[in-house]
């Protein structure tokens, strides 16, 4: 049996769907990394919801939550895979918050949760964006999650330079209960965070995100860094105070950055995650014995995948996770809150179909084929 996919330039050709998916287990909690998955959320498509009405289905949300955590992986919540700022409003993510963190202690699994500024609604000041900060530092910690400080597109328009940005987050620092994650996200998942810590010059950035970090050591449990440049990944990990642990957030070398180096290595908190949560936990519990080849071989073979997901514009990555959630049958459609459904154009979604079933993401492979076969007759590509 093929499908018939659309690729560049909208060529139509045949591909042969594998029959069996890959094998992936349950199993014990990892030990030599901390990973972290940024899990998506699923919306209510017979909600009677507008595109600025964030309408989500509970009870398949945390159903996918539980599939993660059922291999060994912690849900970072509320975060941008979450739609959180593109889609989502504090409204939504604050509920999100509250039900996955009850369904985490349920369940045992590890949850970190994203604290921003999105509910203030236009310019800011810097007393507003502290204060809105504070308030939801509040709630994630009254909920018993771990905090993600998140970048806020209110701080990047109303700081004057890095000494704000030293100011608002020594201000939270002092003030958090329990160590933090502090978030790096760059312009390329979110234009408006563009100049982040006080400068474009992302040497200069740095050195203001680490005179934060310096001055509140006991108050990091670590970063995570999305500006998808290992490099800098590296160098900026080597500079961390001992014990403050870097989450890689680069969906383009995430495999070399978790296997690390005779210096060190990275955790992870992933978007790419979403999708691959069974294999990935398989590759770090392969890692957790030693045999960092194996753990190359095993997750080498999906950057192919998540390059193309990520692909500019790379905020709208959440189109192409939802789809692969879909396929792989973990929620009943293919919609996404605001409509972003529309986001990716059809030859994108059709090649993320093809490089996840040749992984073996799909647990029913024939179910992922019926289902992009229904997407492709309803944009008029006949089988």
């Amino acid at each position: 049996m093929t499908i018939r996919l659309p690729g560049p330039g909208g060529v139509l050709h045949d591909y042969t769907p594998r029959a069996e998916p890959a094998s992936f287990t349950t199993g014990a909690p990892l030990v030599s990394r901390t990973v972290f998955s940024a899990a998506h959320v699923v919306a209510d498509p017979l909600a009677d919801a507008g595109p600025d009405m964030a309408a989500v289905d509970w009870d398949a949300t945390l159903a996918f939550r539980r599939h993660l955590w059922a291999h060994g992986l912690g849900v970072a919540e509320a975060m941008d895979t979450a739609q959180r700022g593109m889609g989502l409003d504090w409204a939504g993510a604050a509920e999100l918050i509250r039900r996955s963190t009850a369904e985490a202690r349920s369940a045992g699994g590890a949850i970190a949760c994203g604290v921003g500024t999105d509910q203030l609604a236009g310019p800011a000041t810097l007393a507003e964006v502290r204060a809105a900060y504070e308030e939801q530092l509040a709630l994630v910690e009254g909920t018993g999650a771990q905090a993600i400080l998140m970048a806020s597109r209110a701080l990047a328009a109303a700081a004057s330079g890095p000494e704000d940005y030293l100011d608002v987050y020594g201000h939270l620092l002092r003030q958090a209960s329990e160590p933090v994650i502090l978030h790096w996200l760059g312009p390329m998942f979110d234009p408006a965070l563009d100049g982040y810590w006080g400068s474009p010059d992302l040497d200069a950035a740095t050195e203001t995100f680490l005179d934060v970090i310096a001055a509140h050591p006991d108050k990091v449990d670590g970063i995570k860094v999305s500006l998808l440049d290992a490099r800098r990944e590296v160098e900026l990990r080597r500079r961390l105070p001992r014990g403050v642990r870097c989450y890689t957030g680069d969906d383009y070398n995430y495999p070399e950055l978790i296997a690390g180096d005779e210096q060190g290595f990275s955790h992870a908190l992933l978007g790419i995650f979403d999708p691959l949560g069974p294999l990935a936990a398989e590759a770090v519990r392969v890692l957790d014995t030693g045999d960092t080849a194996k753990f190359r071989e095993l997750l080498d073979p999906t950057v192919e995948l998540s390059r193309h997901l990520f692909e500019k514009p790379t905020r709208f990555y959440k189109t192409g996770v939802v789809l692969l959630a879909w396929l792989a049958g973990h929620q009943s459609h293919f919609t996404m809150v605001g409509g972003l459904q529309s986001a990716r154009p059809l030859p994108h979604l059709a090649r993320a179909y093809e490089l996840a079933d040749g992984l073996g993401l799909f647990p029913d492979p024939a179910l992922a084929e019926t289902r992009m076969k229904s997407l492709l007759s309803l944009y008029g590509v006949d089988q």
